[in-house]
């Protein structure tokens, strides 16, 4: 062949090479040698972004997509938008370390709003997130419901309960003992009073696949994301006398390099706290005016386990998601004869959170009794496996809080969930864009969600915390 198309197939071989070697991270990077696909090794904060979304577990990359999706085809620039997540690999993220329900049966009006939007929106998924020229996503959603079983002092509430999700819309079934025992031979149905099953909507997927989902769409539509961890701000508070400032905008974030005492000053239009576990740590960070930000916000990270265990004579592929009367929960987990579950211990046992350790003791002594006493088959189970994740626990009501702050007055939150903020992340990022974009909330109302409630001393109680 000519000596000039050898050469021109040299040069695109080579320039084929170093886009492949720049795709693929030193392996001596503060990634440990592996990086999510689509991300470039630590890039660097911008100096300026209109939105920061610190947080980039599921709740931070859904605020981002909806940013994007409402800013208006219109918009000649767009709104530059960059989430900020302090741990790429996701290894502590509350997001991929939860067992991935998402169900119907709460017992806030709001949370059932949110839960049929996002069931709505994880069954049209590619329409929503599917990127042209790539595979389309599966979720591996699995739609064998939860059951939720009332002991004789609980069933009232229950059957209440149950009322007010089909008020809303949501398809749930009532089942006597005899009923459940017809439909679950597998349950011992001794102490249960009544039981609740969904019906469509419920079950469980794959956390990483849609929180990867989020991220690829939003970063396709222009968003921009860093390594670092937000630690102070810069507000107007600080151009006034001190202590005179009745509210405050933040001006600058100070984003923190991994493994370094350098930071990035990016200045910033608004910030979206979507922290997770650390949203209530971060409204702590310097140069927030302390008396601007009372009362605190009561968001902590509270360690949860689950087990995995195995179980050839167990339920079988007719388990769904069972909450039982003693708060322990499972789910059947494949078709091999796993399962996955776990209980939120009491208020007075909480373990410490500063570590993911797993206390395997708790199986043997709290979660194990009471599986065997609900499934007898159990009693022959073999533990496989445990890890350990983070709920974003709001200690005031167990609920989100979603909106604006009442003094910083660019500041959005949204956190607080409590163990379903994957499954209400479709819906609760859609909320803070359109407050962010259009100033009102256009989907749900979720008015009750917001800071008053906190100020004015108004729990909004959920009776379905898992």
């Amino acid at each position: 062949q000519p000596p000039h198309v050898s050469a021109e197939l040299g040069q695109t071989l080579g320039r084929l090479g170093q886009t492949l070697r720049d795709q693929v991270p030193a392996t001596g990077s503060s990634w440990g040698g592996w990086l999510p696909p689509g991300i470039h090794p630590d890039p660097r904060p911008p100096d300026e972004a209109d939105v920061v979304v610190v947080g980039g577990g599921v709740v931070g990359w859904s605020v981002a997509y909806w940013l994007k999706m409402l800013e208006g085809r219109f918009r000649r620039h767009g709104m530059k938008v960059l989430v900020v997540e302090r741990d790429p690999t996701y290894s502590r993220a509350s997001t991929v370390l939860s067992v991935g329900g998402i169900r119907q049966q709460f017992s806030l009006p709001e949370n059932i709003q949110m839960s049929r939007f996002s069931a709505s929106f994880l069954r049209d998924i590619n329409e929503h997130l599917g990127v042209p020229n790539e595979p389309p996503i599966d979720i591996q959603f699995q739609p064998s419901g939860y059951l939720f079983l009332a002991s004789p002092e609980g069933a009232a509430e229950l059957e209440a309960t149950v009322q007010l999700q089909r008020d809303e819309g949501a398809q749930v079934a009532l089942l006597s003992p005899t009923q459940l025992k017809e439909k679950f031979p597998w349950i011992n149905t001794e102490d249960v009073a009544v039981a609740s099953y969904g019906l469509e909507d419920e079950g469980w997927f794959d956390p990483w696949t849609l929180l990867n989902a989020f991220r690829r769409k939003a970063t396709s539509l222009g968003v921009h994301n860093c390594h670092g961890e937000v630690r102070a701000f810069v507000t107007s508070a600080n151009d006034t006398i001190p202590l005179a400032a009745e509210s405050a905008r933040i001006k600058y974030v100070h984003i923190y390099m991994p493994d370094s005492l350098e930071y990035q000053p990016v200045a910033c239009s608004v910030v979206v706290n979507a922290a997770g576990a650390w949203a209530g740590k971060l409204l702590e960070a310097d140069g927030l005016p302390g008396k601007l930000c009372q009362p605190p916000l009561p968001i902590q990270p509270r360690k949860r386990y689950v087990f995995s265990w195995h179980c050839p004579d167990g339920p079988g592929l007719s388990c769904p998601f069972l909450v039982d009367t003693s708060g322990a929960y499972f789910r059947r987990d494949g078709i091999a004869g796993n399962y996955l579950g776990g209980m939120s211990p009491p208020e007075e046992e909480e373990p410490d959170p500063s570590d993911l350790s797993v206390d395997h003791n708790y199986f043997q002594e709290q979660l194990w009794p009471r599986l065997a006493q609900r499934v007898p088959s159990f009693e022959s189970l073999r533990v496989r496996g445990a890890w350990a994740g983070y709920y974003d626990y709001n200690t005031f009501d167990c609920n989100g809080v979603l909106g604006p702050h009442p003094r910083l007055e660019n500041l959005f939150l949204a956190a607080g969930f409590s163990g379903h903020g994957l499954q209400h992340s479709p819906a609760a990022g859609r909320a803070v864009a359109e407050l962010v974009v259009r100033g009102r909330f256009e989907s749900l109302d979720l008015r009750r969600l917001g800071w008053a409630r906190l100020e004015d001393g108004q729990p909004l109680r959920e009776g379905g915390v898992v």
